[in-house]
């Protein structure tokens, strides 16, 4: 038993001194990308695998209409990056592999398509998730997701921790004999008071008037306790927004209450409470299907569907026709965060007008529907009549 303790300790020790360099970078980090001072800025497109490739290309065509003169001066460039699909990655034995990442950094913002994630019993290796990695490698923190339903109320922005908590090293738990496995959750104070204080700024700079944090503080002590403890501390630098907290279980079920839900407008949680709730939220607004997110981080930023890969529709040849709002309203959200605004508010227009009021073409995942490039159009179409 000694010999399991003691290599379990080294194990141990190791995942230590890496969480410890990352409180040491974290604390010599700069301040945000100013956009406005850039001479140009690189938006990277990755399709990832699946039907990503057929999603954002759909995407890129949308929004290099709506910044073609942006285009034409040579404020705005577009850089596709293949290679970051499972072959690849697989035949790299890594979760990005490096010429995938130089390109990557060579972006300022990044439109990513979804990517294949092994699981037991698939035919890959077990790399570790694209998405997780990437988040890592470009300090992407903030995940923030937003839900709108106005006719229900309902105006959720989620701010996600990205980079810590139960995600952070889900490939390095392990099992210490063969009756016990442990794997790990880790919260710094850097890494917290960075998201907590992006949300707040997002709710003080949008005139929401709450945010909301989520935990599991009463029986996850030390982690979830510090989440907690940081978020009341920021909060008495915000007196004109209301702060207050609940446990992940009854979170999500108030979010089904039809009552209380319209209250909540900011909401920031660690990682996987976020995942968790987000996925649930999605619902209300169509499905994971419609959602878009994105990945802030002080240097780079990425944004992309919360949906898979869907494999299956392309080994049925029906890529064509998957659904490209995901990744369109993930597009909106990516001209907002480099600042076109008003180009951000015609997309979500034009969206609204072609998913709920007009709605002349309709998605359904097979030929019985339009395919990705069709809806394209009819969105570009849209946008010109605004």
């Amino acid at each position: 038993m000694t010999e399991y303790i003691q290599a379990a300790k080294e194990k141990f020790g190791k995942l230590l001194e890496e969480q410890l360099a990352r409180v040491e970078a974290m604390k010599q980090q700069a301040d945000f990308v100013n956009y406005k001072e850039l001479d140009q800025i690189i938006i990277g497109v990755c399709g990832g695998d699946g039907i990503g490739p057929a999603i954002t290309g759909q995407t890129e065509r949308v929004l290099e209409f709506l910044l073609r003169e942006e285009v034409k001066k040579g404020k705005v460039a577009f850089k596709v990056i293949d290679g970051l699909t499972i072959e690849h990655r697989a035949e790299t034995l890594k979760a990005i592999p490096e010429d995938v990442l130089t390109e990557l950094k060579a972006c300022h913002v990044i439109l990513k398509g979804p990517t294949t994630t092994p699981r037991k019993g698939d035919p890959w290796p077990n790399v570790e998730s694209a998405n997780v990695a990437m988040r890592k490698e470009l300090d992407l923190f903030a995940n923030m997701r937003p839900v709108r339903i106005p006719e229900q109320g309902i105006d959720w922005t989620f701010f996600r921790e990205n980079t810590e908590g139960a995600y952070a090293v889900g490939s390095k738990g392990f099992p210490v004999t063969e009756d016990l496995g442990v794997d790990f959750t880790f919260v710094t104070s850097q890494g917290t008071e960075r998201i907590i204080r992006a949300a707040f700024e997002y709710a003080k700079a949008n005139g929401k008037t709450r945010v909301t944090a989520v935990t599991k503080a009463n029986i996850i002590k030390t982690t979830d306790g510090k989440f907690l403890d940081i978020f009341k501390e920021i909060a008495k630098e915000y007196p004109g927004i209301e702060a207050d907290d609940w446990y992940i279980d009854i979170m999500t079920a108030k979010l089904v209450d039809e009552k209380r839900r319209r209250d909540f407008q900011v909401l920031v949680l660690p990682n996987l409470y976020g995942d968790i709730l987000t996925d649930e939220a999605a619902e209300f607004q169509g499905g994971v299907g419609t959602a878009g997110s994105a990945n802030i981080g002080k240097e780079y930023a990425m944004f992309e569907a919360i949906h898979g890969s869907a494999p299956r529709m392309v080994d049925e040849g029906r890529e064509i026709y998957a659904d490209p709002c995901s990744v369109i309203r993930a597009g909106a959200m990516l001209l907002s965060h480099i600042g076109y605004q008003e180009e951000a508010d015609k997309l979500y227009k034009a969206l609204d007008i072609c998913t709920i009021t007009e709605r002349k073409l309709v998605i359904t995942g097979r030929n019985t529907g339009a395919t990705s490039a069709e809806f394209a159009e009819y969105l570009m179409e849209t946008i010109e009549k605004l």
